[in-house]
């Protein structure tokens, strides 16, 4: 006689595959029965009160303080170079660093506390380090510099 082929714990592997089926089939139609979507979407709306706390209630519009004028609200961000090309007046700094050979230094801002690279070419007085200057900024591929430089006296 021989033995069958199916063992015991094919068997149990094949029994728990179709319940794990027959599970998935009756959640499918559950879903399918229960389309009340009205109350879910409400279900779904969070309000945030006065005081920043997320709640189920909407406002009272009786608690509102005051009205925004949307045109007095500035979405957009000034580039950088508009900034640094932008006429506003000389900015001052001290010379933290200056190769009189080279011909190079950096300017450190006295109210950002930047350094800024400066080069001789760009200056219109002789500077030295820790001089004190002012200057504008212009944009170079490698990033801000320092042009106009001017000696404070």
């Amino acid at each position: 006689m021989a033995k069958s082929r199916e063992t015991f714990n094919k068997k149990e592997k094949e029994k728990q595959r179709q319940k794990k089926k027959q599970e998935k089939v009756d959640k499918k139609e559950a879903r399918k029965s229960n389309t009340d979507k009205s109350t879910d979407f409400e279900d779904m709306i969070a309000y945030v009160d006065e005081f920043g706390n997320i709640t189920s209630t909407p406002p009272d519009p009786t608690k509102k303080k005051m009205e925004v004028d949307p045109d007095s609200i500035n979405v957009t961000v000034p580039k950088d170079s508009e900034m640094a090309n932008s006429p506003e007046e000389a900015r001052k700094g001290r010379v933290t660093f200056f190769n009189e050979s080279k011909g190079y230094g950096f300017i450190k801002d006295s109210q950002t506390g930047e350094s800024l690279f400066v080069h001789i070419n760009k200056c219109l007085d002789e500077i030295r380090e820790s001089d004190q200057v002012t200057y504008e900024t212009e944009r170079t591929p490698k990033g801000l510099s320092a042009v106009d430089v001017k000696l404070i006296k």
